[in-house]
């Protein structure tokens, strides 16, 4: 689908979303949907100002996808988040039938690709990549900054 170059490319695209979050006191994390090599959805953490567990990086952009193209199915997308995604977030993906996931930093306390649970291996009716590591130490490097500020 892509080279190692756009996979970087729009990992640095939701490490600037995951910066927005930090900014207004969000956990940082931040996911762009991709489509024919241009961005249809951004998305960044937001449940503490939305009043919303829902609203993580993955479904706001997911959201925001969906609404572009007018289908809450996105065969053809890939993700790529700062984070691991949670649970709820591999669900939804699997759901949206996403081509491709690509994450940053693993998460050993909610990671649903491998780090906690492997979501991504149950038998379900779409089966997309989930790929791990893109600029892992950036992403991983911004959330512990964030979290050191708060200690």
């Amino acid at each position: 689908m892509v080279d190692a170059g756009s996979d970087e490319r729009f990992m640095r695209e939701a490490l600037a979303l995951a910066q927005e979050a930090a900014q207004a006191g969000e956990v940082p994390v931040g996911a762009v949907v991709v489509k024919d090599g241009g961005i249809v959805g951004r998305g960044y953490n937001r449940p503490i100002s939305s009043a919303d567990p829902t609203a993580h990086a993955e479904i706001v952009a997911l959201r925001e996808a969906a609404l572009a193209l007018g289908n809450y199915r996105l065969p053809g997308c890939e993700l790529y988040v700062t984070l691991e995604p949670c649970a709820m977030c591999v669900g939804a993906m699997v759901h949206g039938r996403l081509a491709r996931v690509v994450y940053g930093a693993r998460d050993p306390k909610t990671g649903a690709c491998g780090s906690l649970v492997d979501l991504t291996t149950l038998a379900t009716n779409h089966h997309g990549r989930f790929e791990g590591g893109v600029l892992a130490e950036e992403c991983a490097g911004l959330l512990r900054g964030f979290f050191a500020l708060r200690r």
